[in-house]
């Protein structure tokens, strides 16, 4: 065990440097000049040259890769002088469009993206799993093929028009919840809880309904596996056998999909956030990719790549518990 997490986590540094690597690149070299996006339309050869050395973007490209590396771990400066603007540790660039650390802005915005991304995950793993284990013991029947016709139809309908949908009808029509904004859970549990309910529907409904086609196929297969087979034989109830034998393998996938799909949530739900209007991770992006915002959008990128990463980790380890047949080497 020691030596398969001492080789994961050195994986995940390569994967993680290369992506740094060529989203620096891509960000600093092959896009637009961020001095110049810094400083505006109306602006000096001067004023531009000046923002490039606060910047660093006048020293060689593996210098200023460095100087990013480096202010991961102990942080940088920007500027000398009365003009020193400080980034602590870990320094994940520095936004000149709204004069703040970009850590400090992923910080001030996760927790909405974290609350979407949790409620979200809790909701369709509940429907979806359910579903289609119920759809798997049925199989052939009317609920399998309704269930199946809805998770087919729910996995089709684009989160911007659900969205919007459930905006006109519960907000606006039926005036049964209030529209989203940021509340504290400790402030009012019950307007937190309105508030955050129809993104958890939007992010929730099409991996339901995509977890529910497949924990049913799963499911399936295992029951016709020889071990379902020798476990009937042997007279064990249906519940038991099921909990024990046919549930426990066929859930292996889903937690592969679902590690991948919540870490990815984490980065933000770039277009649930921004038709609700939650100021989380992903409304932060899409307005940083509006001012062009380089340093924020790089840095919620290596975000996203960060949690996916670690979630793949996350993913390999909980294996074995879910499958015995599966062991690590």
């Amino acid at each position: 065990m020691a030596r398969y997490l001492a080789g994961r986590i050195a994986g995940l540094v390569l994967i993680l440097f290369t992506v740094c690597l060529f989203t620096y690149l891509i960000f600093f070299k092959l896009s637009a000049d961020p001095a110049l996006m810094i400083c505006g339309k109306t602006c000096t050869p001067d004023r531009i040259a000046q923002i490039r050395m606060v910047l660093g973007l006048d020293k060689p490209f593996l210098t200023q890769f460095w100087d990013f590396l480096s202010g991961l771990v102990v942080g940088r400066d920007y500027g000398s002088g009365v003009n020193l603007i400080h980034c602590p540790a870990p320094c994940l660039g520095y936004s000149f469009q709204t004069n703040q650390s970009v850590m400090r802005m992923i910080l001030d915005r996760l927790p909405v993206s974290a609350t979407v991304a949790v409620g979200a995950a809790v909701l369709w793993l509940i429907v979806g799993i359910a579903a289609g284990l119920l759809s798997a013991v049925k199989e052939g029947t009317w609920w399998d093929r309704t269930a199946m016709g809805l998770a087919l139809g729910g996995a089709s309908i684009p989160n911007y028009v659900l969205a919007l949908s459930l905006q006109y009808v519960l907000v606006v029509k039926l005036q049964v919840l209030p529209f989203p904004s940021v509340v504290s859970f400790s402030d009012d549990p019950v307007i937190w809880f309105q508030s955050y309910l129809m993104p958890w529907i939007v992010l929730a409904t099409g991996y339901a309904c995509l977890y529910a086609r497949l924990t049913r196929s799963n499911v399936i297969d295992t029951l016709a596996e020889n071990f379902m087979r020798t476990a009937r034989s042997k007279g064990l109830p249906p519940v038991l056998m099921m909990r024990r034998h046919a549930l426990r393998p066929a859930l292996t996938p889903i937690a592969t999909i679902f590690g991948m799909d919540f870490a990815a949530l984490l980065g933000g739900a770039l277009i649930t956030e921004t038709v609700f209007g939650l100021n989380g991770v992903g409304k932060m992006a899409a307005d940083s990719i509006a001012k062009n915002d380089q340093p924020v959008i790089m840095a919620v990128t290596l975000l996203a790549a960060f949690f996916v990463v670690v979630g793949n980790v996350v993913v390999d380890l909980v294996y074995t518990g879910l499958d015995p047949r599966v062991r690590i080497r």
